[in-house]
Formats: C-alpha cells, structure tokens, sequence
C-alpha cells in the first residue's frame, strides 16, 4: 500500500526573503489571484501580496470596480492587473484563470475572499434559496475555482492557497445561520485537501477574520445591539481594520509559512476562536 503513493516534494520553497521594493520583496516574480478584491479584505489583501512582490491578478463582479481599482493600485507602483468575475460562474471562473496564465504566465498564489450573505434573520425562516446561493458561492465555487487552479501551480512546482473564512465558523454569529455553516464548511474543505495537495508542494490555509469594519459586515457593526454584543468578548475592544488581515494573508503565501499547512488562522482581536 505504501508503495503506491507518490513521493511527496520537498516542502520548502526556495523563494527570496529579504525585501526593500516590491520587485525585491518575499513574494518576488509569484503569481497571485484575488477574488473579491476590489474593496475590504479582498482589497487589503490584494495590496499587501503586491506590496510584497507579487504579480496580483484582480477581480470583481463589476467592470468599473475593477478599473477603479487597478488604477488605484497602480498609481501606487504595484503590478497588478484585474478582470470581472463572479465566482459562482463557471464561466467567469475559466476566465479568470485563463486571464491570469496570460497575463502573468501561470499562478502561484490564490486567495479565495469572494463570499454572499443574502439572508439576515431567524436560522428556521431561512429558505431553500438562501441556503442553495449561500453554499454555492461560498463553498461549492470555492472548491471548484481551486480545483481550476491546483493543475497551473502543479506546472510551477507548487504554490499556496489561502481560503477566507470567518469567526462565525467557530462562534456562529447572530441572525447569520447559514453564512456561519458556509464558513465552518470552509474551515473543513481546506484540512480535507491538504493530503492530495501537499503531494503536489501545495499549501492550502484558511484566514478566519473576526468582525471586521468593511461594507461586506455593515449589517453588524451599524446596528448597535449587534455591535455591543460582539465587542464584549473581544479583548482587544474594537473592530478590526480590513489592512489587520492582509500582513498574515501575505505570510501564509511566504516562504516563512513553508510548514504551516490545513491550519485557520485567527484574525479576531481576542475573540473565543475553537469548535
């Protein structure tokens, strides 16, 4: 039997570790790929991998977001590049790809941020529908737009895969039923690819942010009873900044995470993170 698996790949990724400009940074001449990204998490993120090095591929659901945001990005000297996409489109998602590999000449990095919440309210009142939408685009696209993905990094001799999911995996948040199940099943999707992906030198990862001040989570931090009861359990007392994910984000993608795979990390100011 143990004879019958293939030999795993040296872990370690022989990428440059000291940085001074982007063209010198960790993540130098690396491929990354960002849904989501034209605002909040996604954005922070997006700049943070381009700031440390990589070619970042952009994407939106919106022509003009995606504009807005590569010449935003740009006029602050970073290599970057965008396109439309609506990650619960296989069509959308083949372009993205396929954008990526000829623009940039393959991927390195993917960082899977894009995510729906169409229902607020009572766990029994959600419908079919919302559960139906919620679980095809936050977890169904995920694995499939990853499953895209994995053969171009397996041409490149590995890569890293970072999944966004959320606090609410761990603590499911108020009148959020179904989109804190997406998350918890995000949570699962990455510990259950990492044995046939390792086998290829592909980490994958998951950043679990906490309540962060981004227009994605309003619906949280503008309603005040809402807002009161999650503060009270994070030590650090305030809300978390979209730019408080992005430094750990770039880390999973660096050589310094080489050994860290299948793990969630915590980015919720002290919050109870554990199942």
């Amino acid at each position: 039997m143990l004879s019958s698996l293939r030999v795993l790949r040296p872990a370690v990724q022989s990428w440059p570790r000291m940085h001074t400009t982007a063209s010198q940074g960790v993540l130098a001449d690396k491929v990354a790929l960002v849904t989501a990204s034209t605002d909040g998490i996604g954005l922070a993120i997006a700049r943070r991998l381009a700031q440390d090095g990589a070619k970042v591929m952009l994407s939106s659901r919106k022509q003009e977001n995606v504009e807005k945001t590569v010449a935003q990005l740009r006029a602050e000297n970073l290599n970057v590049k965008g396109t439309v996409c609506h990650v619960g489109k296989e069509k959308d998602r083949e372009g993205l790809v396929i954008k990526a590999v000829e623009e940039y000449g393959g991927i390195d990095i993917l960082v899977c941020n894009a995510a729906v919440n169409p229902y607020f309210g009572n766990m029994l009142d959600s419908t079919e529908e919302v559960w139906d939408k919620i679980l095809d685009v936050n977890v169904k696209a995920t694995f499939l737009l990853v499953k895209k993905v994995v053969p171009h990094m397996e041409k490149r001799g590995g890569g890293s895969i970072v999944i966004v999911s959320s606090l609410a995996a761990y603590s499911p948040y108020p009148s959020l039923g179904p989109y804190s199940v997406s998350k918890t099943a995000l949570v699962g999707l990455t510990k259950a690819f990492v044995p046939e992906l390792a086998l290829m030198n592909i980490r994958i990862n998951c950043l679990a942010p906490g309540l962060i001040k981004t227009k994605f989570s309003s619906m949280m931090w503008q309603n005040e009873s809402i807002e009161k009861q999650l503060l009270a359990v994070l030590g650090t007392h305030r809300i978390g900044e979209a730019q408080e994910c992005a430094g750990i984000a770039s880390f999973l993608c660096s050589p310094d995470a080489a050994y860290i795979n299948g793990e969630t990390i915590v980015v919720a100011g002290g919050s109870r993170s554990r199942l």
